[in-house]
């Protein structure tokens, strides 16, 4: 059995906590080296440096990673706090790695932000950064969870109880973003999936001279060369050699495993049929699924066409408080292919969110894209409140109203006409109600009655409760932000996953950190208030004082030598 994936003998490194408070030096602390106005910003404790480090870095739980090291021997590992937050930073600004370590070894502010408080303090350096990453990715490609999600669920459970986030009432939202992939047509997909291949297999010699030759001439040039170069007929043709040809090699190399060879085998059956007298047809377009593979690239992305935005990518779905006073926060943030449909999330999330924040959650906000029956039994079961501010599909006809008797009313708008229908039983046990018109028997499924009486308590609902979902859209668009064309730089879904953690894990920082100063700034208004009212008082007490001692023969001149102002 031949394996193509070539095998890396990684390092062993012993798994090692960090302490939490490193030791000032006396020489090599910044606070030491600055003076002045310098010195007073960088020690200030509402700079966000400062607070940075307490509530990001330190929160960081470095035992949730101890599984990804030896245990017993080993090289001690680099500080995986520091190399968490790093990566909190990056998705902050956006920055490429080589900024990031510019910043983190020379900006004394992105430094303390880290934790290393001290100018000699040494930074993790890219190969360690690079294979930490890369651990974390191998770790869920087998099955275990992503350990940045356990990470965020973690800070933000601790944020939440520290600054009394409720989480009765949340918010949610969704967005596509498209995986850093070419946007490929069918045959370019195909001959970039068969010249990857061909290119790990090319020097074992195992396919015949014919068959090689024929892959030299149709892989020559790339995929969008030979789109551009030829006419669509002529692109039929090479696609239908090209089928042919992998199904050669894949009879070839069928004990084979490796990545190349699992995609091209799966590009194959998604976009060819072999009949029954073994000869290679390529699939009508409209069979091949939106699941299917977008790009050799990335072969976990999918492909969804949202209101006419088409999406070769992943969905992220952002959970978050809306209480009606204190601190806001993101509890959870969902990322799937995009063809999973918002109503996917809602389950799943709202339980998510419901463990990070300290309230059981009681009013759900969403936009109609995530009515489903299942969701509604789901937040009825669970007693939560599920505002929808609107519900998919066209208004009908019909209006409904079920009688406390059982029975049901049938208004007919067009006709203005009130009728009583009927409850049959149809075939399979399925229950439909009846109603007599001009052209015979109209029915109704329950599905259809709910939908209206959804309907009608969306209008029902005052104003000020929809509009508590609106500012989930600007959160949304927050987590995105580096992202303004909608394309990540990341491929792979375990990718994609990391990054939105770690970008939301930044904006529940800024949050925080507005937070503290605006209740900082309160504090001390009414701090100088108070000082104020109390000179006041001072001063109109000594007056009555000085008055009542004074004698009361003094003239009005003397008397006023005495009086306070």
């Amino acid at each position: 059995m031949f394996y193509f994936c070539s095998i890396i003998q990684m390092p062993k490194i012993m798994f090692r906590k960090t302490q939490l408070e490193r030791q000032l030096g006396i020489f090599s602390s910044p606070s030491s080296l600055l003076s002045g106005k310098s010195k007073k910003l960088y020690d200030d404790d509402l700079a966000w440096h400062n607070i940075f480090r307490k509530q990001v870095t330190m929160r960081i739980n470095e035992s949730l990673f101890s599984e990804l090291f030896c245990s017993n021997n080993g090289t001690p590992n680099a500080s995986v706090r520091v190399l968490v937050a790093m990566m909190v930073l990056k998705e902050a600004q956006g920055v490429s790695d080589e900024k990031l370590f510019e910043d983190c070894r020379f900006n004394m502010l992105t430094r303390s932000a880290l934790g290393l408080v001290n100018v000699d303090d040494e930074l993790p350096v890219e190969s360690t950064y690079y294979l930490f990453r890369k651990r974390i990715h191998d770790h869920e490609k087998v099955g275990n969870e992503n350990l940045f999600e356990k990470v965020f669920a973690e800070i933000t459970k601790n944020q939440s109880i520290d600054f009394e986030v409720s989480g009765k009432r949340v918010r949610m939202d969704s967005k596509l973003l498209g995986s850093n992939i070419a946007w490929l047509s069918r045959y370019e997909l195909v001959h970039e999936t068969l010249r990857l291949f061909y290119k790990e297999i090319k020097e074992l010699n195992k396919l015949d001279k014919a068959t090689t030759e024929k892959l030299d001439t149709l892989l020559k040039f790339e995929g969008n060369k030979v789109v551009y170069t030829h006419t669509s007929n002529e692109i039929k043709v090479k696609l239908q050699t090209l089928g042919s040809l992998i199904y050669q090699i894949l009879t070839v190399f069928s004990s084979s495993k490796g990545n190349r060879y699992e995609t091209l085998k799966r590009v194959f059956n998604e976009q060819f049929i072999v009949d029954e007298n073994k000869i290679v047809i390529s699939r009508n377009k409209e069979d091949i699924s939106a699941q299917s593979v977008q790009s050799p690239h990335d072969t976990d992305c999918h492909y969804r066409n949202k209101d006419g935005n088409q999406i070769k990518g992943y969905s992220v779905n952002a959970t978050e408080s809306c209480d009606d006073k204190g601190l806001k926060l993101i509890g959870n943030v969902d990322v799937r292919v995009a063809s999973a449909s918002d109503t996917a999330f809602l389950q799943d999330d709202l339980k998510k969110a419901e463990a990070v924040f300290t309230n059981k959650i009681e009013d759900a906000h969403t936009d109609g894209a995530y009515h489903s029956p299942d969701n509604q039994k789901f937040c009825k079961d669970n007693n939560i409140n599920l505002y929808l501010h609107a519900i998919q599909g066209a208004k009908g006809r019909y209006a409904f109203t079920p009688m406390d008797n059982g029975e049901l009313t049938v208004f007919d708008t067009t006709t203005n006409k009130t009728i009583i229908a009927a409850k049959i039983l149809c075939k399979n046990n399925i229950a439909k109600w009846r109603i007599a018109t001009d052209k015979g028997y109209r029915y109704f499924i329950q599905q259809e009655i709910d939908a209206y009486l959804i309907r009608k308590q969306i209008e029902d609902t005052p104003t000020e409760v929809l509009q508590k979902r609106n500012n989930v859209e600007a959160t949304i668009f927050q987590v995105g932000y580096h992202y303004s064309n909608d394309k990540s730089r990341y491929r792979g879904l375990i990718k994609h996953k990391m990054w939105a953690n770690m970008r939301c894990l930044w904006v529940n920082f800024v949050r925080i950190l507005n937070y503290i100063k605006h209740i900082c700034q309160r504090t001390t208004f009414l701090s100088k208030n108070a000082l104020f009212n109390l000179i006041l008082k001072l001063k109109f007490a000594l007056k009555i004082f000085l008055l009542a001692i004074l004698p009361k023969n003094l003239f009005l001149s003397e008397n006023q030598l005495f009086s306070v102002n």
